[in-house]
């Protein structure tokens, strides 16, 4: 006989999720060697929840310097992840894009698609508080894109867009797609996606937007995002863009030097580089927008079913030792993978 207000599946589950003392979970071990490790797991305490993974999104530009251990020792504190375990350099569980189950927890998440701020992981225990419930609409794989979209929401509120603007975006990985994205949404705006990679002209005419090569970018720019992680892209930023205009730089170079070319019209144009960073809320937004908040935007941002381009290629959970390397090498085709688990 079950409990009143429980199901046969809810009782089921949570026998399931009882008996389950050991998950899996990705580390990076040392430069350039991923690890799948065992991880003890508890039963959910208090306000706490245990969640089943169905999908964790590979934060490529993050995730690469990590790999590689190149993430300054000035940053080892600040870059750590809401969930994460070990310290930088090595080992370390890292990530922050995992959709999942709710197996058990409090009952209004009981069985929810959930997604949290959590490393590669097939379970978790994680507190409630941290688990957003994915919106009716929005599949799970296409949730792991959550952080993403809020790094592009914020770095719009960070350039102060508005409708009609000539918005050019370098880098067209995802937060720079995704970037691109938003401000093709603004009324009026006239928006182009910079990259080297001549495949990524077919997103864009997927997304709504414009695409062009370096060389044929669009000049007179009012808001100019670079997100290519590299010092070409950076100066071909500061080229587009018009008098007086901003570029907002959302990459991160880790422990890498980067040139910037602020000769020419840099001065006599006045154009202003700020910095753009998911870390802390966007000052205009601050005094009364939560982390919270901002995450149920970035979910509810992730109706629209074309963003599907950019979960479409995904490794499976048990080849991760293997496959996770290779996405995360240097010149790595295609954008940034999804895990899949079991």
């Amino acid at each position: 006989m079950t409990k009143p207000g429980v199901t046969g599946s809810t009782m089921t589950a949570r026998r399931s999720a009882g008996k389950r003392r050991v998950a899996r979970a990705v580390w990076y071990a040392k430069k350039g060697i991923v690890e799948l490790r065992a991880a003890p797991l508890g039963l959910p305490g208090a306000g706490e929840a245990i969640v089943r993974t169905l999908f964790s999104g590979v934060s490529r530009g993050t995730e690469r310097l990590i790999f590689n251990g190149a993430v300054s020792p000035s940053e080892w504190q600040r870059m750590q992840a809401p969930l994460q375990e070990g310290a930088f350099p090595f080992p370390v569980k890292y990530g922050y894009c995992a959709t999942g189950i709710v197996e058990d927890g409090p009952k209004e998440l009981a069985g929810r698609t959930v997604f949290c701020l959590h490393p590669h992981q097939d379970y978790f225990v994680a507190p409630a508080s941290m688990l957003a419930p994915v919106p009716d609409g929005v599949p799970a794989r296409r949730a792991t894109l959550a952080a993403n979209m809020e790094t592009a929401l914020n770095g719009l509120w960070d350039a102060g867009t508005g409708p009609g603007d000539r918005i050019v975006v370098v880098g067209g990985g995802v937060v720079g797609l995704l970037v691109a994205y938003l401000s093709a949404r603004l009324p009026g705006a006239d928006v182009t996606l910079i990259d080297t990679d001549k495949s990524r002209a077919k997103l864009a005419q997927e997304l709504g937007f414009r695409f062009a090569a370096p060389g044929e970018a669009p000049e007179d720019a009012d808001v100019v995002f670079h997100a290519s992680s590299t010092s070409a892209g950076l100066g071909t930023a500061i080229g587009a863009a018009g008098m007086e205009a901003t570029i907002v730089e959302m990459s991160w170079y880790g422990d890498m030097p980067v040139a910037a070319n602020l000769g020419g019209g840099f001065h006599s144009r006045r154009l202003k580089v700020i910095s753009s960073q998911v870390g802390q809320v966007s000052p205009g937004r601050r005094p009364r927008w939560t982390y919270r908040r901002r995450l149920e935007a970035a979910l509810g941002l992730l109706q629209d079913s074309a963003l599907d381009v950019l979960v479409a290629n995904e490794i499976a959970f048990e080849a991760v030792a293997e496959a996770l390397p290779r996405a995360l090498a240097a010149g790595a085709d295609g954008l940034a993978p999804v895990i899949r688990y079991p």
